[in-house]
């Protein structure tokens, strides 16, 4: 087992949650070998022709991430690991954080192609296509942007992949919507925090809406600019909203998410060309933060 590999415990969460057979009833080449190598070049962001022998072709390695990520397989995975942990009791809902984070797109990571790039159809999971492939331009260049909720332990529920110059609070209910754990007793999904946090970005009236719709409470404190377009509309305007500082400090614990996603040099810095794949990216490092606990 070669440096920051699967453990064995880890590999052994991950295992029954694998694919069992290649395409056209074939058996893919051993699991564990290839995902290393996903996971060496996501922890070190080497170029894939540059991946050590040990772990086979370059090109197999490649292929199987690339196809994981199209048909929708690494979300499987990462839903089916979370339901495992909800069923340990290790998913802490008491308090949910939303934030996002920029990441710089290498250079190799423009120029694709604008037409919907050609994937296996055996499967049914939506998939990550994007016709502006994620990426935006910036003061600092290309950029894409990673809008995620994080629960109490610090591990990713849901995440959503924008162009960079996309703003936080149009994204805060499509990420909240995939947030999906299965129960394994039958029971339905949960998608409710206890309790949820985010910044000041994420204060506007529809969010606002969709969270009293839900009976979910919150702590997002509301910028000064809205307090005072508030208060000449009177009992129209709406009561002020409450305000917990002991809760709010809790919000960092998505920003540690954040900090531990991009130790993932592949997910800090994006050389992905096509969106669905820098997806998948983003989602097999949200499994392994899944796995480590």
């Amino acid at each position: 087992m070669g440096r920051g590999d699967l453990t064995n415990s880890e590999w052994a969460r991950l295992l029954p949650h694998l694919p069992k057979t290649g395409g056209r009833g074939g058996r893919w080449v051993s699991h564990r070998k290839v995902i290393n190598g996903v996971l060496f070049r996501e922890r070190t962001g080497v170029p894939w022709r540059d991946l050590p022998t040990r772990f086979g072709k370059w090109k197999t390695v490649y292929e199987r991430h690339r196809r994981w990520s199209a048909d929708g397989t690494w979300e499987a995975i990462l839903h089916a690991v979370q339901a495992d942990a909800d069923a340990e009791g290790r998913i802490d809902w008491s308090m949910v954080s939303v934030d996002s984070t920029s990441c710089r797109a290498h250079q190799h990571a423009a120029g694709a192609r604008r037409n919907a790039p050609r994937v296996p159809k055996k499967r049914s999971r939506p998939r990550q296509h994007r016709p502006d492939e994620g990426l935006g331009r910036s003061r600092g260049g290309l950029t894409s942007k990673i809008h995620l909720a994080s629960e109490g332990e610090r591990r990713p529920l849901a995440f959503l992949v924008t162009p960079g110059q996309w703003g936080d609070a149009p994204q805060f209910i499509p990420v909240m919507e995939r947030i999906r754990v299965a129960r394994l007793e039958g029971r339905r999904p949960r998608t409710r925090p206890d309790h949820l946090g985010g910044d000041k970005a994420y204060s506007s009236r529809s969010n606002r809406r969709y969270l009293r719709r839900r009976q979910i409470k919150h702590t997002i404190p509301e910028p000064r600019d809205q307090r005072a377009n508030r208060r000449p509309r009177g009992s129209k305007g709406g009561r002020p909203t409450g305000f917990d500082k002991t809760i709010y400090k809790r919000r960092n614990e998505v920003e540690r998410t954040i900090n531990a996603l991009k130790n993932f040099r592949a997910v800090a810095t994006r050389y992905d060309k096509r969106a669905y794949v820098f997806h998948g990216t983003v989602t097999f490092a949200a499994i392994r933060l899944w796995l480590r606990t």
